[in-house]
């Protein structure tokens, strides 16, 4: 579905070297790394938002260099959810069915089919100023699924909401991911939010891509000491919330010591 073949790029001083990604259909991938290894810059070449320097970025086989941005059919939702203040929840979700001119009762009945799915009928005719951050979160998420896009990048969509209200949202992206089938590209430095959601991680460190595998593979057997040390980092403030929402008890490995 996604594909990245040697794709490297320079933005000043920092550089991403010759990443490789495999993403497969349907499959819900997370990019995690610690803040500054290039992870958003990933999803924004998906994206179309920057160019690689060298190397080939593949949409669903085709040269993604021939298809502009907004030609792209992609969903994005961003860190800072980026909702109009001067439009009401409605016209908020509604707003990329507006720029494709669809008609108006295709427009209601799909706003109104992604407002049931992420409970906020109640908030369509409020404005994002008077909402939660939660609240903002399933506005953003809404917004980006209304669209029905074939592949959905999130760019650390839960990084400002508090355990309780992420748990929550993790549990409306994991059934909406069921029932769409869309294929999720996500951004975290969180490995208790990657162990959760996804299918398969992708480890970033210093501008490459070291390993990529499904979670309990590589949190066992990291294979490398600065993606050990990475893990261990979040370890110390995740376990409990890891083993809680996996059900995989990471206690029992010794990552430092691990491959």
């Amino acid at each position: 579905m996604i594909k990245l073949i040697n794709v490297s790029i320079r933005l000043g001083e920092f550089s991403l070297e010759n990443v490789n990604l495999d993403i497969r259909q349907g499959e819900f991938f997370s990019i995690l790394g610690p803040t500054g290894t290039g992870k958003s810059v990933i999803l924004e070449m998906i994206a179309g938002f920057y160019k690689p320097d060298s190397g080939k970025i593949f949409l669903a086989g085709r040269d993604a260099a021939h298809i502009p941005p907004e030609k792209r059919n992609l969903g994005f939702v961003y860190q800072d959810y980026a909702l109009f203040p001067h439009l009401n929840v409605y016209k908020n979700i509604a707003f990329g069915l507006y720029l494709k001119r669809i008609p108006s009762l295709t427009i209601k009945a799909r706003v109104k089919e992604v407002a049931e799915m992420l409970g906020i009928v109640k908030l369509l005719n409020r404005y994002p100023t008077t909402l939660s951050g939660g609240e903002q979160q399933r506005i953003a998420l809404a917004r980006a699924l209304v669209l029905r896009p074939p592949v959905l990048l999130m760019d650390e969509p839960f990084s400002a909401l508090d355990p309780n209200t992420r748990k929550k949202v993790y549990s409306d992206l994991k059934r909406l991911h069921a029932k769409y089938k869309f294929t999720a590209v996500h951004v975290t430095h969180d490995f208790a939010e990657a162990a959760l959601l996804a299918d398969r991680i992708g480890i970033i460190l210093n501008g490459t891509v070291r390993k990529v595998g499904v979670p309990g593979s590589i949190f066992s057997n990291p294979g490398d000491p600065e993606i050990a040390a990475f893990l261990n980092i979040n370890q110390e403030s995740s376990d409990a919330d890891i083993e809680g929402l996996t059900g995989m008890n990471f206690q029992q490995h010794n990552v430092c010591g691990a491959g």
